[in-house]
């Protein structure tokens, strides 16, 4: 697997996110953003750690020690249960190298280790295709189709891949 470290996003890390915002890497995702809301997320995302309801990352590749990327895990209620989220952006210049897959390990190593919630799920469209695999590859199982809702006001078809965060760990 390729090797990536996660490092909590940080203040200096805005022009990553501004470089994750474009028609390209938003095409499953309702669209690139405007500043503002760009703005309002970079907020969110350095302020999120503090929270204790999960983290968002930069991905770095290693050895290069370049920022390739963004991943995250976040609480929400699914089904009548709390889970954790997860969600990740990998740059187009560094797609298909196994990346994705290594921080989504690595995102779901951090989420295990809080012990807080039995189940994590990521929500990539249907028409996503990669993401669909990362998800495979990163030993979720899909449950099937569902809408989602992301952005905020906007439905899409996604599937609901599902992975136990506490097999193995007898809690």
């Amino acid at each position: 697997m390729a090797a990536v470290r996660l490092e909590p996003w940080q203040e200096g890390d805005l022009d990553l996110l501004r470089r994750i915002n474009t028609p390209e890497m938003k095409r499953h995702l309702g669209g690139p953003e405007t500043e503002e809301k760009v703005l309002a997320r970079h907020r969110k995302y350095v302020e999120f750690a503090g929270t204790g309801q999960g983290c968002m990352f930069r991905v770095v590749a290693s050895p290069e020690g370049e920022a390739v990327g963004s991943i995250g895990y976040w609480e929400r209620v699914w089904r009548g249960a709390t889970v954790y989220e997860l969600g990740w952006s990998i740059l187009p210049a560094y797609q298909g190298r196994g990346l994705a897959t290594a921080a989504l390990v690595a995102a779901v190593a951090e989420a295990r280790a809080r012990r807080t919630h039995r189940h994590a799920h990521a929500f990539p469209s249907v028409d996503n295709g990669p993401s669909n695999a990362v998800c495979r590859k990163a030993g979720f199982t899909l449950l099937g189709e569902t809408d989602f809702e992301f952005p905020p006001g906007r439905l899409m078809r996604s599937h609901d891949w599902r992975l136990d965060l506490t097999a193995g760990l007898g809690w």
